[in-house]
């Protein structure tokens, strides 16, 4: 084998190389560095909400390409809640237990700092929303619409600031 033919087979794997690391780095990437993941605080001032609250902490964590959402909730009255709900950015329904306006949920994403969902009651649509985290970093914002199992409409507009 002369010099010129080992060069091309080195240059031919080296190429091979970066363009599988190339394709591959991206998603690694986006798993790291969502944009969700951290402790975010409910800012009432800035919200249009369909029922008061006192506050409320949500903190996403990763889990492989998914994140759990905990919310953490002290209503009107003083009464403290927590949800777990699981977003698995496959576009399909899944369980979102612990909520009597819905029962599963369907989290689509739609690039690195917007989320489009869709939540279930008994197989039907109930409510349409996004999540869409501010170009800086700092915010994220939730606009929902639907329909509350007492078949009351309702919009909210939630504004949650980093902490």
């Amino acid at each position: 084998m002369n010099s010129r033919h080992i060069f091309t087979l080195t240059s031919m794997a080296l190429f091979f190389l970066v363009a599988v690391l190339a394709t591959a780095v991206p998603d690694i990437g986006l798993a790291q560095s969502n944009p969700l993941i951290g402790t975010w605080k409910l800012n009432i001032a800035k919200s249009t909400l369909a029922a008061p609250l006192r506050s409320q902490i949500v903190t996403f964590a990763g889990q492989g390409q998914n994140l759990t959402n905990t919310a953490e909730t002290i209503d009107a009255k003083g009464r403290v809640s927590k949800a777990v709900d699981v977003h698995i950015y496959d576009g399909k329904p899944h369980p979102t237990p612990g909520n009597p306006n819905y029962d599963s949920t369907a989290y689509t994403r739609i690039n690195a700092n917007t989320v489009n969902y869709v939540r279930f009651r008994d197989g039907k649509s109930v409510e349409t929303g996004s999540i869409v985290v501010s170009a800086d970093g700092k915010t994220h914002t939730v606009t929902a619409e639907g329909t509350a199992a007492n078949g009351q409409q309702y919009s909210t507009v939630s504004v949650y600031d980093r902490q």
